[in-house]
């Protein structure tokens, strides 16, 4: 008799599993991003991961038996922009999971859809930290894991001095906060602390407070995308040459900024340069899919292609697309990827490895240094 149950149940559950999969019904991944607005710099590299990572995964059967399909809406990288793309997709389009970067004023406006929506919701940009809701998993870095190797080198080069500029919003200030705390527990002097609002563009004022203030070295975090370019290219406009660090950049932004960006560090979980079979495999098959139209793969693309094979293999281990069993699954799944093996398993955030690099002239990135398997830290710990 409990023989003949437990087979009975196991057969449901495949015939289940089974009709699901005939059913033929796709999976609506929703992509909120930043095509206009201070994202849009980048935000093109993105949707193309995602592109690249759904149809390497449909060309092997899909996920269950069933297809993915994407469905992009433009937040305009702001609050406002971002409460209609995620209504949209979660509420009109009916999307089974939002995988996505924006900017941190988008990604706060949207949670409270997120979770009356009732959908999982992969952040895939690095940002300021600290931002928890039960149905969010993040894959890309917090400053725990990215500011220090920056600091530590501008330490060994001397640096005693230093002047902080960012763009006025939770990134830009997270991340100087935590730069300015981790310079003054390392002996360090903060000289000046300025920002600007997220969507300005004359940094004027502020390259000639930094001037003034003569430091030893620069720390910037802006809104990414557009202000990067803006900055840079306004510090070197007025003959700014001491070590410069910005939080924000990314390699392909660093590539479409030619000259100005020579010599500026930054500090990301994933460079094209990594020498392993996984990456190089990935840069291939961007190449061959989008040829003369690639956009350079960057750390904040990159984290988009893995999130979608890690909600494939949260889906799988969940046996379908039911919110509740995929959050469950969600940090107990790994993939293997450009960057190495991801898993969110620390409080929903990802253990990850580092890279010390500085932007050279052709805009590659030389890595000066490389940090394993960094801790997040404590960033949710209601959410374990």
């Amino acid at each position: 008799m409990v023989k003949w149950s437990l087979a009975g149940a196991a057969t449901l559950a495949l015939a289940a599993t089974a009709a699901q999969a005939a059913d033929g019904k796709p999976i609506v991944i929703g992509i909120p991003i930043g095509l206009s607005g201070a994202n849009s710099v980048v935000a093109p590299s993105v949707v193309q991961s995602a592109e690249l990572a759904v149809e390497e995964i449909n060309a092997k059967g899909g996920v269950l038996g069933r297809k993915l399909v994407l469905e992009v809406a433009d937040d305009a990288s702001g609050a406002a922009g971002a409460q209609k793309a995620f209504d949209s997709l979660i509420y009109q389009k009916k999307v089974d999971v939002l995988i996505s970067m924006e900017t941190s004023a988008a990604r706060n406006a949207g949670l409270p859809a997120v979770t009356k929506g009732k959908v999982p919701y992969i952040y895939t940009s690095f940002y300021e930290g600290h931002s928890c809701n039960k149905n969010m998993f993040v894959d890309a870095w917090v400053p725990e894991q990215q500011v220090p190797p920056v600091v530590d080198a501008f330490k060994a080069q001397g640096a005693k001095t230093y002047f902080l500029i960012g763009s006025d919003y939770a990134f830009g200030r997270g991340m100087l906060g935590f730069a300015k705390s981790y310079v003054e527990k390392t002996g360090g002097k903060v000289l000046g602390e300025e920002y600007l609002p997220m969507d300005g563009s004359d940094w004027t004022a502020i390259i000639s407070k930094l001037k003034e203030a003569k430091p030893d070295a620069l720390i910037t975090s802006t809104a990414g995308g557009a202000p990067n370019v803006t900055l840079t290219k306004q510090l070197r406009g007025a003959g700014v040459t001491l070590p410069f660090a910005n939080l924000a950049l990314d390699e392909g932004t660093a590539k479409s900024m030619g000259a100005d960006a020579e010599g500026v560090y930054l500090s990301a979980s994933y460079v094209t340069g990594i020498d392993s079979a996984e990456n190089k495999a990935f840069l291939a098959a961007m190449q061959k899919k989008f040829g003369a139209e690639l956009r350079t793969p960057n750390d904040l693309s990159v984290p988009e292609y893995e999130a979608i094979y890690l909600y494939k293999a949260a889906v799988e281990k969940a046996g379908g697309t039911e919110t509740a069993k995929v959050l469950e699954a969600l940090p107990t799944v790994s993939f293997t990827g450009p960057r190495g093996t991801i898993t969110m398993s620390k409080q929903h955030h990802a253990p990850l490895t580092m890279y010390l690099g500085q932007i050279q002239k052709d805009g590659t990135v030389k890595v000066a240094g490389t940090f394993k398997d960094v801790d997040p830290g404590e960033q949710c710990p209601k959410l374990q």
